[in-house]
């Protein structure tokens, strides 16, 4: 059934079971991240391992920016059980839990090359767990609901961040490393039990027919959705949404040291305050979503990305203050959390439910390259020009994406240009039952 969630309450919209489930998915996608990563380097780090084999443990990420490559089979097939979503969900979460906790049958003095194919394997089914995570979430939501629920599922998994970089290295100082491993896997139950519970997403348009179509169509679907124009218009937007805060948080931990500020004061206001401006920004970018609509959520978060890099420029400009410091972090953390539940609400808005695995995927990869790519020269900006001009010039990377909103995201409409139709149908347990006997 069809809700209207401009009549429902915050409380009616973030507190369906639905949503439940994707804080609930949000942390079971999350949780293997750093355990093939910062996690992984401080377990080789102990036991001696060379730093250059700990440094390529990065390699680890590539199944992460490689997955939009085997999304398509997740929009493809479905499981012989629990449905399209629930049944993929399933099939990586038990996967994970097995590869996680079988990390604890290796040496990484004795047997590293074993090590690092066992991590690998946890790396793919990660990666794989996340494009069923982001596509059930875009299933089950309407457009109202999209803010709540990209929310919610980044509140989860940045739990599934603190829990894996910071309670394993406690759980590590009482208990040997397997043994951290396994209660790590342990936790993958978390995510099993809700994709049970959890609701399964009705899709009317039917599934793609072949492999071809999964592959091929999703591309055909979006472009002729939005139209090539608006298409070319709305990947470049996806592109620099982004790209001022990514600057600021590429050069930020450099600017401080550089700025006078120790590692200990950086890391204890980043660490706790910090953690909790970002987290309740992203609440309340999903709050502010529902209330007044993704494209007004566009607008306001544009424009506060742009002045929160204003406050590194008054501290570039000023003496070291901690109190200013601490200021900074806070409503730096606070407005990129906001940007974060906004833009990914917008991403899943530009998802079709019927190819949401491979859309999300292609798109989120999009959304990396600023991360990733646009962002690398930054250092070599802010060595030629000074801080207080390199977050000047963070700040007209902005600029861009101020002039396309009239476009992208007109004011007074609820939707951007070429969004897919979101209902936010999801079978009840009778349904399931009934389906499950065909």
């Amino acid at each position: 059934m069809i809700a209207d969630t401009r009549s429902r309450s915050l409380l009616g919209v973030f507190g369906q079971p639905k949503m439940a489930a994707l804080l609930f998915l949000g942390f079971s996608s999350g949780l293997p991240l750093f355990l093939t990563s910062r996690t992984l380097q401080a377990w080789m780090t102990v036991e001696g391992v060379d730093l250059a084999t700990v440094g390529k443990v990065s390699l680890l990420a590539l199944p992460y920016s490689l997955k939009f490559l085997w999304s398509p089979l997740m929009d493809r097939y479905v499981p012989p059980f629990l449905g399209r979503r629930r049944g993929w969900l399933v099939i990586t979460q038990v996967l994970l839990a097995i590869s996680i906790m079988a990390m604890s049958l290796h040496d990484p003095k004795q047997g590293l090359r074993l090590l690092f194919i066992n991590a690998v394997l946890i790396a793919f089914f990660s990666a794989s767990q996340d494009i069923v995570v982001d596509a059930y979430s875009i299933d089950v939501v309407d457009d109202r609901e999209t803010g709540a629920g990209a929310s919610l599922k980044v509140v989860g998994y940045r739990a599934a961040l603190i829990l894996t970089g910071g309670l394993a290295l406690v759980l590590a100082d009482q208990m040997p490393w397997p043994y951290v491993y396994v209660a790590m896997g342990l936790l993958m139950f978390v995510g099993i039990a809700t994709a049970f519970v959890a609701p399964e997403p009705v899709l009317r348009e039917g599934r793609p027919v072949t492999l071809i179509d999964a592959v091929g169509k999703p591309f055909l679907e979006f472009f002729n959705r939005a139209g090539p124009a608006t298409g070319l218009v709305l990947l470049l937007f996806i592109v620099l949404y982004s790209l001022a805060d990514r600057l600021v948080q590429n050069m930020y931990t450099p600017f401080l040291l550089s700025a006078g500020y120790t590692q200990t004061e950086i890391g204890a206001v980043q660490g706790v305050l910090g953690l909790a401006a970002t987290i309740v920004g992203v609440l309340a970018g999903g709050a502010i979503v529902a209330k007044i609509g993704i494209n007004r959520s566009l607008w306001l978060m544009a424009v506060l990305q742009l002045l929160s890099n204003l406050v590194y420029y008054g501290l570039s400009i000023t003496d070291k203050d901690v109190g200013l410091l601490t200021g900074a972090i806070i409503v730096e953390n606070f407005c990129g959390g906001l940007v974060t539940a906004g833009f990914v609400a917008f991403l899943m808005i530009m998802c079709s439910r019927q190819f949401s695995a491979t859309q999300y995927a292609l798109l989120s990869s999009f959304m990396s390259f600023a991360r990733d790519v646009l962002v690398a020269p930054s250092g070599g900006i802010a060595e030629r020009t000074g801080w207080p001009q390199f977050f000047i010039l963070s700040i007209v990377a902005g600029i861009p994406v101020l002039l396309m909103l009239p476009y992208v995201a007109p004011w007074n409409r609820d939707v951007p240009r070429g969004a897919a139709p979101h209902d936010g149908e999801v079978a009840d347990a009778a349904e399931l039952r009934r389906a499950s006997l065909e």
